[in-house]
């Protein structure tokens, strides 16, 4: 550094000849030991400052029990009760005399094998000690209807949507800072209607129907839409059918317990001469319907970001979901009005022509035509 060189680097930077003399042997040390092995390392190996956890070897121990209080901490923990990000947890161990930066949180947690983790939709409740041979027997309705050339398709309701300016999850593409505005309350008071889409949903020809409501989803309006789809699509896609088969779920307006479903299915069968099957999934497994991840899905995803703003943008975005299977759709609005609250009496119901089958009856009925009985 030549002769007054040490004093001038520290009347510049105010550090103290000794650090700079101490610094000067560091690197003349390096620049000797690169020499040997190639080495990058600049600081002498070991040296630096200490990792925190290794100064406050509690650290860990009390993060794990603030992020999982039930099994690792206090039960009662505040934290329990509010959302655990890192700087709540950060400025909860400081509190506690461990003073720690939010980033070094996110550090430790991912040390300990902890990350953000959405609750994950498993718990199907109690399952129907018949569940599994419902289901063998479903498969084996429909690989008789296939071989045969008949019918089979699966039918559901669909969640209810809000009309009007209404924020819809997911994201499309717009010009760049002019996000669609949407309004930022969802109340169904500021709504100009709801869509009530039904579906059915033809598996062997990959086709669907929706019919759009606008009043309620019942019995009437479930029927109604396999209706329009029979003489819409199904008539010229079978011209030679004399049975159907359905499945649907165990509940709602196609519920199994359901007096009024079995009413109008045989007003259908009456009208059109097919004799109606009929195949209720076991409770709890109602996202096993082909209908939700064969059709229901893709309409998601086709009218995700986008707000439903009259019935008109509903109908046409169902209409135009495809998918590179070949799915089809056609759609239309149902403006008729459904009421609710209708009883269908004992008296009624033995008028009903209805063969339950041997296994599960409740679950597995045919319904046939009183002109073919």
């Amino acid at each position: 550094m030549g002769h007054g060189g040490i004093a001038a680097v520290s009347r510049a930077t105010g550090l103290a000849e000794s650090t700079i003399r101490i610094g000067q042997k560091e690197i003349t040390s390096y620049q000797i030991e690169q020499g040997k092995n190639n080495s990058r390392r600049i600081r002498k190996k070991g040296g630096g400052r200490k990792r925190l956890e290794n100064h406050d070897e509690k650290l860990c121990g009390l993060l794990e029990a603030l992020v999982d209080p039930t099994s690792r901490g206090d039960p009662m923990s505040p934290l329990r009760w509010t959302c655990k990000s890192t700087r709540k947890l950060a400025k909860e161990l400081t509190a506690s005399g461990h003073p720690v930066s939010h980033t070094k949180v996110g550090q430790l947690l991912a040390k300990l094998n902890y990350s953000l983790q959405s609750p994950q939709k498993r718990m199907e409740g109690k399952s129907h000690p018949h569940r599994n041979a419902q289901f063998e027997f479903i498969n084996s309705q429909v690989v008789d209807f296939q071989s045969r050339g008949l019918p089979v398709i699966s039918v559901d309701a669909k969640k209810k949507e809000l009309i009007g300016q209404f924020a819809n999850s997911g994201r499309e593409y717009q010009p760049k800072g002019h996000p669609e505005e949407v309004e930022t309350y969802d109340f169904p008071s500021l709504a100009n209607g709801k869509g009530i889409p039904y579906g059915v949903y033809d598996m062997a020809k990959n086709q669907g129907w929706v019919s759009v409501g606008t009043d309620h989803d019942t019995a009437q309006f479930a029927v109604q839409t396999i209706r329009q789809w029979w003489f819409q699509m199904g008539v010229d896609a079978y011209p030679q059918a004399t049975e159907i088969l359905m499945t649907a779920d165990g509940g709602g307006s196609n519920g199994s317990r359901n007096r009024l479903w079995k009413r109008e299915l045989q007003l259908f069968a009456d009208e059109t001469g097919l004799k109606v099957s009929v195949c209720h999934f076991p409770p709890g497994t109602s996202k096993w319907n082909k209908i939700e991840h064969r059709m229901f899905s893709h309409i998601t995803k086709n009218w995700r970001g986008r707000p439903l703003t009259d019935y008109e943008v509903i109908v046409n975005l169902i209409a135009n979901t495809t998918t590179n299977t070949g799915l089809t759709i056609q759609a239309a609005l149902d403006t008729e009005e459904y009421p609710i609250g209708i009883k269908v009496s004992n008296n009624e119901m033995k008028t009903l022509q209805i063969e339950r089958n041997t296994f599960h009856g409740n679950w597995n009925y045919t319904i046939i035509a009183q002109k073919n009985r």
